[in-house]
């Protein structure tokens, strides 16, 4: 190919709220789109020549980086564990854990006997993978009795997995079902589950009983808001299973005693208007994480089991503004949750007696996990810590003597010397004073003095926050001279629940302008220089790379990745019919009623704001079986870019064909994505070496 594929151009007017938009590129979104995310190769033949087109187009412009993703690749590899397992964890009289071995790409689930005894196998992801050009596993859980597992698995990225029952005495699975999203044990011959409808929402909640013909399981929970999706869980006591009603800003749950599962399931709080809350059970007691009575960032109170309305809520711990309070677990004797304040998190365990321990940390940046034991009645809380620096390590902490324990530290096989690079924390200014917090990673002997390149990562939306944490792939880039970047920017939560709200509906905007602002404080600081930076998200995070491309100044960036990305925001927040579309509004506003909805995300839509103007090389990803964020937006976006750009810039569109949200899977197959994308920007920044 001498020159990039152009696609055709098909305009048509659509109008909403009165007002109008001109897509040129409509068609590229399949009418049969929901039969193409199950199978890809239902795509229509002119979309898929396209998009093929494109493909080749990347293939040949990177096939110069392709030493160098290999190289790559074999770094990556030679610093991930051949040979790994988990440490275990106890449940009865068993222990459970995972192993990797060799080149496996997927684990294998074991346990042995906690008193000690021979290993069981209990599954092997490799063996159920195998000949599959996609596979995902999804839950896996033992039965209460230990005789049986279930676990689900996605086969073609579309995230409809199908349920398996296995026999744990024979190894075989007795019964599957399709379409389910999550699953939970309520006994130990019940499971319940949800099923993904159409439109691929987890709007059903069923319940299973070992034996039964699936087609005459028992609905329990039907949910006709398409904005408000499914889940289920069982309380770590094994005395309730619990039933999760979720939007973005609203919650409702409901619980079914685990001794009467054939019960109507008890509602705790009817759906509220901004109400979000989380149950936990301990003993006679109902835990609850509520942003209730204006706790913005959220407090813990309790109820009555047998009272347990928002009437009988009571406080535990009190609201603290700035100390955002994220998740809980209970023990029988123990409250365990973790805290971010100033964007570190923080972990507290508190006894009966009210009590409190916290574990603090002195790295300028890192990630804590809370990973507390399987047992209601445990004395130690697991957790896990680690850093840009220092590879990830799992701590016992107990709970009665204060001893931290350390069970795990994950080795490197091709060495890593903490020493060897640095971590910090810097603030940029936005426009409007806010001081946005930064991660950086840099090796120790890279220069700064403006010349080294950098690779700025963003998201910045449904309050999710990124956490500092390690990547061992990442030192690939760094090891080369490249300054790392997390840009924390408002739409998460790394400064409480106020840094999210701040970029919701019309104030979206603060997100982009944090962005940028990060991108220019790096240079005026002297870590970097203009034209240097090369900016990367995913999913909503490409909404954020691709804003920042239209409303920054041309010569910023040095690049953009832009992995599945969410560009077409404005078609996509006008359909109600997306599978994610109804739970959005509460996040970006309703432009099907609202003008000023329209407006404002008719301002900032990447698709709708690409300029006859300069950009610089753009990588962009997406996949047919993608249910979250549809191939047509990358696709879309792409192909307007190679209308009105007015450079000779790269730009490549590489699309899965065959698999869906989140790319490659198995520990080794997901490197080559991240290979690709740091090729490229090593490709943009530094022109492509021989290794």
């Amino acid at each position: 190919m001498t020159n990039p594929p152009v696609a055709a151009r098909h305009p048509i007017t659509l109008h909403t709220n009165g007002r109008s938009r001109v897509d040129e590129y409509a068609w590229l979104r399949a009418e049969n789109w929901q039969a193409c995310v199950r199978d890809p190769a239902q795509l229509p033949s002119d979309i898929r020549v396209y998009l093929e087109a494109e493909n080749q187009w990347y293939e040949q412009q990177m096939q110069a980086a392709e030493g160098l993703q290999q190289t790559l690749i074999a770094e990556m590899k030679s610093r991930i564990e051949r040979d790994d397992e988990s440490v275990p964890m106890r449940a009865g009289h068993w222990a459970y854990f995972r192993r990797y071995r060799g080149d496996d790409e997927h684990p294998v689930y074991l346990r042995r006997p906690g008193a000690g005894g021979a290993e069981q196998v209990l599954l092997d992801l490799n063996e159920a993978a195998a000949d599959q050009d996609y596979f995902a596993a999804g839950d896996v859980e033992h039965s209460p009795d230990h005789r049986c597992l279930a676990w689900t698995a996605d086969n073609n990225g579309s995230e409809y997995y199908r349920l398996h029952i296995r026999d744990l005495a024979t190894g075989r699975d007795l019964e599957t079902i399709d379409d389910v999203g999550d699953v939970t044990w309520g006994s130990a011959q019940v499971v319940f589950y949800t099923r993904v409808d159409d439109q691929h929402r987890p709007s059903r909640v069923y319940r299973h009983r070992l034996g039964d013909d699936p087609a005459n399981d028992v609905l329990v929970h039907d949910e006709t808001d398409p904005r408000f999706f499914c889940s289920v869980w069982t309380a770590r006591s094994q005395a309730y299973v619990f039933i999760g009603i979720h939007m973005n800003d609203q919650s409702e749950i409901r619980f079914i005693a685990c001794d009467d599962l054939e019960a109507e399931p008890t509602l705790v709080e009817a759906r509220t208007e901004g109400l979000e809350y989380d149950v936990e059970h301990q003993e006679g007691r109902f835990l609850i994480l509520t942003n209730a009575d204006g706790a913005t960032d959220f407090k813990i109170m309790q109820a009555p089991v047998a009272t347990p309305s928002r009437a009988h809520w009571r406080d535990l711990i009190a609201h603290q503004p700035g100390r955002m309070l994220l998740s809980i677990a209970a023990y029988k004797d123990w409250v365990l949750w973790m805290a971010r304040k100033d964007a570190l998190p923080r972990l507290v365990a508190m006894d009966t007696t009210g009590e409190m321990q916290e574990l603090g940390f002195d790295e300028p940046a890192y990630a804590l996990s809370m990973q507390p034991e399987l047992e209601y009645d445990a004395q130690v809380f697991r957790y896990g810590y680690e850093s840009p620096t220092t590879p990830p390590q799992i701590y016992a902490h107990d709970l009665q003597t204060g001893v931290r324990t350390l069970l795990k530290t994950r080795r490197i096989p091709a060495g890593h010397e903490p020493a060897d690079y640095r971590a910090v924390r810097i603030h940029a200014s936005a426009p409007d004073g806010a001081q946005v917090p930064v991660t950086l990673l840099h090796h120790r002997d890279t220069p700064l003095d403006g010349s080294a390149p950098t690779l700025l990562y963003g998201y910045g939306a449904y309050g999710a926050s990124m956490p500092a944490s390690f990547s061992s792939s990442r030192l690939s880039l760094v090891d080369r001279g490249f300054i790392y970047a997390i840009a924390h920017v408002r739409g998460g939560q790394e400064k409480g629940r106020a840094w999210y709200e701040a970029a919701r509906f019309g104030g979206k905007t603060h997100s982009f302008d944090d962005f940028i602002a990060v991108g220019e404080h790096l240079i005026e600081a002297g870590y970097t220089g203009r034209g240097r930076i090369v900016i990367e998200g995913a999913s909503a995070g490409g909404l954020l790379v691709g804003a920042a491309l239209n409303r920054a100044p041309a010569d910023l960036w040095g690049g953009a990745i832009a992995d599945v990305p969410f560009v077409d925001v404005l078609n996509t927040i006008c359909d109600a019919s997306l599978p994610l579309t109804p739970g959005e509004w509460s996040q970006w506003g309703n432009p099907i009623e609202s003008a000023q909805a329209y407006d404002d995300i008719a301002a900032y839509s990447p698709y709708d704001n690409v300029q006859a103007r300069p950009y610089p090389p753009m990588l962009v990803t997406c996949g047919v079986s993608d249910p979250r964020v549809t191939y047509w937006e990358a696709a879309k976006w792409v192909a307007r870019h190679r209308a009105l750009r007015s450079d000779t810039q790269l730009l490549l569109l590489k699309t899965n064909m065959s698999s869906g949200h989140f790319g490659e899977t198995g520990r080794f197959g997901m490197l080559a994505d991240t290979a690709r994308n740091q090729a490229f920007a090593i490709m943009v920044t530094q022109g492509v070496p021989a290794t």
